[in-house]
């Protein structure tokens, strides 16, 4: 697995990679705790969640584009705007004019430029190596995001506890300088032109639309749609529980612990994604039924854990499956999918797989201010089953077996798996 991280352009996508999740986990738990410190309410933390997602929800829009643009030239800009943009929370509390509607005004903004990022290095991966080193470096990008996720949301959890939130921003301003830099030497393969278009707007704007119907096409009319109805269930209870995670944290021992859970998080999901390879040698449609069943009640149980402790541990656990399940989903689409489709199904997967979690978000916030905080985590927990009775209720995901036994014929990609572009 880890021979493909001599290849150069993969070595230099995998390090900006881990470089970019450094500075979205700093980012992510300073801006959530700084907003809940500075309104000292749940409500405007489930806010902040349903504004940070939103620029999700709209990311389908993005796939043409990301088919288009030159991956380097993407990879490069998104890194130096969010460097700029993250500068000016610290400035502001230098100037002394930092407010809740500030962050919440950058939140947004931030998670727009990276939701650019994400599509355009999956659509890299399959141009940098071949088509049997993708589940091996699928795993690797999932084991640098969890993984980094899995120190720093507990180291910055441990920093704002001891030195506020204004040194982390800067430094979270430094990691995309370094992500551009390594980004910058990049090299990617030469890609086919997706389509001929003359230079006019009209014609320009016209072959947006075109392939943008054609991701939501593939997406819909296939068995993608089902999985996505359960991804969508899922994401809605993801959503109030990370809204309601400051306060829950906070109820426990505080900054420290939020970042402790969200750290237990990120290693449940890194431990699934290692054991991704494996998963996807089991019947993926029973395998993901009975372990998604079984992280509900994993989740609904470390809620009234007695010790913190135990608490942590079990949250971290209940993130196992998902992070197999993760993997597992974006080699498929990786290996039936032709490139030249790629950014714009995995956008539009993404955009409508979160649609549901800024609607969690502010129904978890808004939950919260009416029942204990707890009640509202455990009911999120136990929203994960959702995706499992998706699946349960859907033959088609139920019988899915091994991805190597998956053919586009299975799954209803068999005219999109052979389409070839000039």
């Amino acid at each position: 697995m880890f021979a493909i991280l001599k290849q150069r352009n993969y070595g230099l996508l995998f390090s900006g990679r881990i470089v970019t999740n450094i500075g979205d986990s700093i980012y992510f738990i300073a801006a959530m705790w700084l907003v809940y410190d500075l309104s000292g309410s749940a409500f405007y933390s489930g806010l902040a969640g349903f504004l940070t997602q939103i620029p999700n929800v709209l990311q389908f829009l993005i796939g043409p584009l990301v088919d288009r643009w030159p991956i380097r030239a993407t990879l490069l800009w998104t890194q130096a705007l969010q460097a700029l943009l993250i500068l000016i929370i610290p400035l502001a509390a230098w100037l002394d004019f930092l407010s809740v509607t500030l962050v919440l005004v950058i939140m947004p903004i931030l998670t727009s430029i990276d939701a650019f990022a994400y599509p355009t290095e999956t659509k890299a991966l399959p141009l940098v190596l071949k088509k049997e080193e993708l589940p091996a470096g699928n795993a690797l990008f999932s084991f640098a995001y969890q993984g980094v996720d899995l120190i720093f949301n507990a180291i910055a959890g441990v920093m704002i506890a001891f030195f506020g939130v204004t040194l982390l921003f800067i430094i979270d301003s430094l990691t995309f300088c370094l992500a551009f830099l390594l980004f910058s030497f990049l090299r990617i393969p030469h890609q086919k032109a997706q389509t001929k278009t003359s230079g006019t707007a009209r014609t320009a704007l016209n072959s947006y639309f075109t392939e943008l119907k054609e991701g939501l096409k593939i997406l819909f009319t296939t068995i993608l749609s089902a999985a996505l109805m359960g991804a969508v269930l899922c994401n809605l209870a993801i959503g109030a529980a990370m809204a309601v995670m400051p306060a829950f944290a906070d109820e426990r021992q505080g900054p420290a612990v939020y970042g402790l859970y969200l750290a237990a998080m990120s290693c449940g999901a890194l431990v699934g994604a290692l054991l991704a390879a494996s998963f996807s040698k089991l019947p993926i449609g029973k395998a993901t039924i009975l372990t998604m069943f079984l992280a509900s009640a994993i989740w609904a149980a470390a809620v009234f854990a007695p010790w913190t402790w135990l608490s942590v541990v079990l949250f971290g656990l209940a993130w196992v499956p998902v992070g197999c399940i993760n993997v597992t989903f974006a080699t498929m689409l990786q290996t039936l999918l032709p490139v030249s489709l790629i950014g714009r199904v995995t956008s539009a997967s993404a955009s409508f797989s979160t649609i549901a979690m800024p609607l969690g978000s502010l129904a978890g916030g808004y939950a919260a201010t009416l029942i204990p905080v707890a009640w509202v985590f455990c009911a999120a927990g136990i929203g994960l089953a959702l995706l499992s009775v998706t699946w349960l209720l859907y033959p088609k995901l139920r019988k899915l077996g091994p991805l190597a036994s998956l053919s586009t014929e299975m799954i209803g990609l068999k005219d999109y798996s052979q389409q070839e572009t000039s």
